[in-house]
């Protein structure tokens, strides 16, 4: 298995050469030279698998330079019942992705079991485990630099904490994340974790990962990694939980389910697309947006059009807060028939801070083939859908699961079940849920106070060369 860049001018590489490094040499992202494909002896097989047993068979054809007793013990150490451990009540933690039922047809795919409570734990605590790995069979060191709206951050770090050879460098929007975000990441005291508050949005944070890991020289000389879900690995292990939550609620592969997914960078959803590419029978993918909504735009006019740091809404689901998705150009290079010319050409114009219409050129009408559709959800809207959930089922949801249900409850076709994807646990965005139900959400006992610890934070501008000379000053 190799992958190659979606703009063309990267060599293949093995799994093990492009984990570490994110973003390959040419600015694109990595995707597999064709995508395995899994049959219906395939998935019959599959049908009832543990969590462990199903990572390890999808994983297994996605890597094929980790020895496959190797690849299974990472595995099995990544997902197990005490990493997961806050299911929802009546749920069982061994099943790592549980699912719950809303109503005939509606399920909630619980994602957010994991220490940091957010669904971002399934890849990167494989992500950790797969470093410590890696680095070790090289030995190699690895400084990782990555950007966050406000759960990516805490998963990383606490997927990395402690990790041999391995140092954080997580850039977060200065006072724009919950407070519960904020704690769970700015209390973390360990030495190989360091805190960036940057001055500005979001979306700077990620240019400025971006424009640090485009300049070569750096990269190569201080070792610079990535966590966010422009590395591959991310994505290829949240490939797995949609296989899970088909198989919970479907009793033969003859069946169609739908996701919604809250959506921001488009990762989340993106590994659904590749799951429906390797045979997974998915009917529709559901982006949904919040107020910051250029993915709806895209999905509904064929136009894509970021909008720009100063043009980007802090909303009460700030961690899709993002208005330039960067795993959006994975799906793109599928879209125009992996044309990296093409690719090349579009994102000259988003880099340049520009547009591109597809439906101009004709690629927009192909769309519908992949089963994509959007919708997109607001503050009023999701505090509605708050108390909606709780009041008819009982069920205390947060502000960005509810922008997913939200469109899933528009978006539903008859017989076909529809499954949301849950993003975080509801105690992490504590002030919206008492704004949406007048009580505070319940926290693990472990969390409480969590707020109060000390918090340890270096306050840098918006700047790749003010972020380059803090890494030379701590590495």
């Amino acid at each position: 298995m190799k992958y190659i860049s979606t703009r063309g001018q990267a060599p293949a590489l093995s799994f093990s050469d492009i984990l570490l490094g994110g973003l390959a040499p040419d600015g694109g992202l990595y995707l597999p030279e064709q995508y395995p494909h899994f049959t219906d002896e395939d998935l019959a097989a599959m049908r009832g698998m543990h969590y462990r047993d199903l990572a390890y068979t999808i994983l297994s054809r996605l890597v094929d330079d980790i020895p496959p007793a190797d690849l299974r013990a990472i595995v099995d150490k990544t997902y197990r019942a005490d990493v997961y451990a806050y299911a929802r009540p009546g749920q069982n933690a061994e099943d790592i992705t549980p699912t719950l039922k809303l109503e005939e047809g509606l399920y909630l795919l619980s994602l957010s079991n994991g220490p940091t409570l957010a669904f971002k734990d399934i890849a990167m605590q494989l992500l950790g485990n797969l470093f410590e790995y890696v680095l070790a069979q090289k030995g190699e060191i690895t400084n990782i630099l990555g950007a966050t709206s406000g759960d990516t951050g805490s998963a990383a770090e606490y997927a990395m904490r402690g990790k041999k050879g391995v140092k954080v460098f997580m850039l977060s929007p200065h006072k724009k994340m919950s407070r519960f975000q904020t704690a769970q990441m700015f209390s973390l005291q360990d030495d190989n974790i360091f805190n960036i508050a940057v001055k500005g949005v979001f979306d700077d944070c990620q240019d400025i990962v971006k424009a640090v890991s485009n300049d070569h020289a750096f990269k190569a000389k201080y070792k610079i990694g990535a966590v966010n879900s422009i590395n591959w690995a991310r994505v290829a292990a949240q490939v797995v939980y949609y296989f899970k939550g088909y198989f919970a609620v479907t009793t033969d592969n003859a069946q169609k389910v739908s996701f919604s997914v809250p959506s921001g960078n488009f990762g989340n959803v993106c590994a659904g697309h590749i799951a429906r590419m390797m045979g997974l029978p998915i009917a529709k993918l559901v982006v949904a947006t919040n107020e910051n909504d250029v993915l709806d735009e895209f999905f509904k006019t064929g136009v894509y059009r970021p909008r720009g740091s100063a043009n980007t809404y802090h909303t009460s689901s700030p961690s899709m807060d993002i208005s330039k998705a960067s795993n959006f150009e994975r799906f793109v290079f599928d879209l125009v028939g992996r044309d990296a010319a093409k690719v090349r050409e579009l994102w000259n114009k988003v880099d340049a801070g520009g547009s591109f219409d597809l439906k101009a050129d004709g690629w927009f009408d192909k769309v519908a083939d992949y089963g994509f559709v959007s919708g997109s959800s607001n503050h009023a809207n999701r505090m509605q859908t708050i108390k909606a959930t709780h009041e008819r089922y009982g069920v205390t949801i947060d502000t960005h699961t509810a922008d997913g249900l939200k469109v899933a409850l528009e978006k539903r076709e008859a017989g076909i079940p529809m499954l949301v994807l849950e993003t975080a646990l509801p105690a992490k965005f504590e002030d919206a849920i008492v704004e949406a139900l007048g009580q505070k959400p319940e926290r693990p006992p472990s969390l409480e106070g969590l707020e109060a610890l000390p918090q340890h934070f270096d306050v840098v501008h918006s700047s790749a060369d003010a972020i380059k000379q803090f890494i030379v000053d701590h590495i």
